[in-house]
């Protein structure tokens, strides 16, 4: 059955899309079995798979209300070799949409379900924002893992995540927990960030994920060809942070 996780933060410029995809990219170098869920109406993570969002003829507004299933909708990415639900501008409707339908923040739980048996992981980039789409996606999730910069403003955003994971461990997910911190665009050069990534490591403690994303000029040019900077450049430090990442959650997920 796969492990389904969602990368989050209510802060945008994060590196949430970053991650969703190269994680995706490196899970799959690995030999594991990959969904990626695009739950942003930007569509960023389809395009950073190599997939066109404009082309989509099912996309993940379709699932979410329930006229397409996530087989027919899937599609494989050309580059990074696992498979894309992918998101365009229709998905900024479905917020709209979905406010009276029953089961409103379970829907895309409920689809998900009819396929797990076919992933290793399945990982959901969510929207910066709390709205239904945020809310689907950690409904459906069994751990949240959050992208983040070792900045103050950062650390202010956390807190506000933290709690509404609580509530939503509480109200609708119990089965919901942060999986881990990931600190990424980081820079040893900068004393604030090393004192921001010492003070998570105080508080959090093992939550923190030992590998650290550099800050990396191959990863952000990565998208705009269409392509994991995993598989663009595999020798750039980022892309080989990003496949020791992989490993990692591989060995997190067997402990949990």
């Amino acid at each position: 059955m796969a492990n389904i996780f969602c990368i989050a933060n209510q802060k945008g410029g994060v590196g949430k899309t970053t991650t969703t995809v190269n994680l995706a990219a490196g899970l799959t170098q690995i030999g594991q079995r990959v969904l990626l869920v695009d739950l942003d109406p930007q569509g960023n993570a389809t395009m950073g798979s190599g997939v066109d969002k404009r082309g989509l003829t099912l996309s993940v507004y379709d699932v979410l209300l329930e006229s397409a299933g996530v087989r027919e909708a899937a599609q494989r990415a050309p580059a990074g070799g696992y498979d894309v639900l992918g998101a365009n501008r229709e998905l900024a409707g479905a917020e709209v949409e979905l406010v009276a339908l029953a089961q409103r923040e379970r829907r895309l739980k409920a689809a998900l379900a009819q396929v797990a048996p076919d992933y290793d992981f399945v990982l959901i980039d969510c929207p910066p924002s709390l709205g239904l789409l945020t809310l689907n996606g950690l409904c459906a999730a069994h751990g949240v893992i959050v992208p983040m910069q070792c900045e103050y403003f950062a650390l202010e955003g956390l807190s506000d995540l933290v709690n509404t994971i609580k509530q939503v461990h509480a109200k609708l997910n119990p089965d919901l927990q942060i999986i881990g911190l990931l600190r990424v665009m980081f820079d040893p050069r900068i004393t604030l960030q090393q004192q921001v990534s010492e003070q998570l490591k105080g508080h959090f403690g093992d939550k923190v994920f030992d590998t650290v994303i550099p800050r990396n000029v191959r990863l952000a040019e990565a998208p705009s060809y269409g392509q994991p900077g995993v598989v663009f450049d595999p020798a750039a430090k980022g892309s080989q942070a990003f496949v020791e990442f992989a490993r990692e959650m591989v060995t997190r997920v067997q402990r949990l």
